[in-house]
């Protein structure tokens, strides 16, 4: 018998509502990442999963509240603190701190994919940024000419190698069930574990990805043109309400690849890499699976490597200019912001600062600016003049809270531990 059409098209179709937070997942899958995970399985074994897992549930929330800023307001964050700063000083400030720290998400992008360029190819560094920047801005004009929807599957593809890349040799060499279990009991073992679970936490909440994700959810759901295209293609009207819900499932996906990638590069770092000398580098690490496991797994790991630098520059890139564009009311031409933003990356990379170092300090850089990004967002969705009957319940903006005071406080934690000593 065969089923309505009338109600068949809606469910059969509602997966052309998923993308926005797939391609702002694609930030929680960077170069950082790897560093900060790898460096820490090698280094603690299975101490720091907790935070893997900690740093992922707080992603989730976040994620989800900057998506729902942008679909209800049809503004993107820096859009709508750029119209809430009363003078040009303490809107330049903001942004100054912003742009700070998309230029360190820029670095660890751009390291990690001239890296893979290098251990894949025997590319130079230097040269294998500028081939990881020039593909980032071809990224981007695909997004800028093409629309989002097409960015979103390249983006997607490009996540896909990165799972596949990721997480293999977890498989090939598995680590113990009881380590995973004790890795869950939340605790540090001095400064050095302490800098990684901020390193992790900055590369997982990415003040740039909350940025992002707004703008991200803005350009493909509030147009009147981007909601006639998703209502045919579901079959269904898109009413505020149904997008929010297709909305959670997009960030619960994205995440959850997010969280396992995250937590099988960790995973495989303890299993096979703990206490092995040299292996809290990712040239290390790539040699030791080469050693350990086998050339599959290490070259799957650097082919991964090579996809997150790409489609985490891009991401990146993109995130730059709304910000620019939101805080400042500013555009410049896509090349010239390009080249700029890639001067830090390139610098370092001449100047033969060890490459991982780099990545771990940077995601450190991101973990300090996610209060900025955070904070500002938990207020903004708790009020009814900004989102009306959408605003955040209670125990949202309490969960919010939570979260933001547990990230200033490993911060301050920092500080003063590498000031101070443990």
């Amino acid at each position: 018998m065969p089923k309505n059409p009338g109600t068949a098209r809606p469910r059969t179709r509602a997966a052309w509502l998923l993308g926005p937070a797939l391609v702002a997942g694609v930030a929680y899958l960077d170069p950082g990442n790897v560093a900060s995970n790898m460096t820490a399985g090698a280094r603690y074994g299975y101490l720091l999963v907790w935070v893997v897992v900690l740093g992922n549930v707080m992603a989730w929330l976040i994620q989800y509240l900057s998506a729902k800023l942008g679909i209800v307001t049809g503004r993107s964050l820096p859009e709508l603190l750029g119209a809430r700063f009363r003078t040009h000083t303490a809107r330049r400030a903001y942004w100054l701190q912003a742009e700070l720290v998309a230029m360190a998400t820029d670095v660890a992008e751009i390291i990690g994919g001239a890296v893979a360029l290098w251990l894949l190819f025997g590319v130079p560094l230097v040269w294998g940024g500028l081939i990881t920047g020039a593909v980032s801005i071809a990224l981007l004009l695909i997004q800028s000419r093409r629309g989002a929807r097409t960015f979103e599957f390249v983006i997607i593809g490009l996540m896909v190698i990165i799972a596949v890349g990721f997480t293999y040799g977890v498989f090939i060499g598995p680590p113990e069930a009881s380590g995973v279990a004790q890795g869950l009991l939340p605790r540090f073992e001095g400064t050095g574990s302490v800098l990684l679970a901020a390193s992790i936490l900055g590369a997982t909440i990415m003040p740039h990805a909350i940025y992002a994700h707004s703008s991200l959810a803005r350009d493909r759901f509030h147009p009147a043109e981007s909601r006639r295209a998703d209502a045919a293609a579901t079959g269904a009207a898109l009413d505020t309400r149904r997008v929010l819900r297709a909305t959670r499932w997009d960030v619960t996906i994205a995440l959850a690849v997010a969280g396992t990638v995250n937590l099988g590069i960790l995973l495989l770092a303890a299993a096979n890499l703990a206490g092995v000398p040299g292996t809290d580098s990712l040239e290390g690490a790539y040699a030791a699976l080469q050693n350990g496991i086998g050339p599959v797994v290490a070259t799957l790991f650097a082919v991964g490597l090579l996809a997150s630098g790409l489609a985490s520059s891009a991401v990146g890139a993109y995130a730059g200019a709304e910000i620019m564009h939101g805080l400042l009311s500013v555009r410049i031409p896509l090349l010239a912001r390009r080249l700029v933003t890639l001067v830090p990356a390139l610098a370092i990379l001449a100047v033969g600062v060890d490459p991982t170092l780099a990545l771990i300090i940077s995601q450190v850089v991101l973990s300090f600016g996610i209060p900025f990004a955070l904070i500002p967002l938990v207020s903004l969705t708790a009020k009814r003049d900004v989102l009306g009957a959408y605003r955040n319940r209670a125990w949202t903006t309490a969960a919010g809270i939570l979260a933001s005071v547990f990230l200033v406080a490993l911060n301050g934690l920092l500080l003063w531990l590498t000031l101070f000593g443990s």
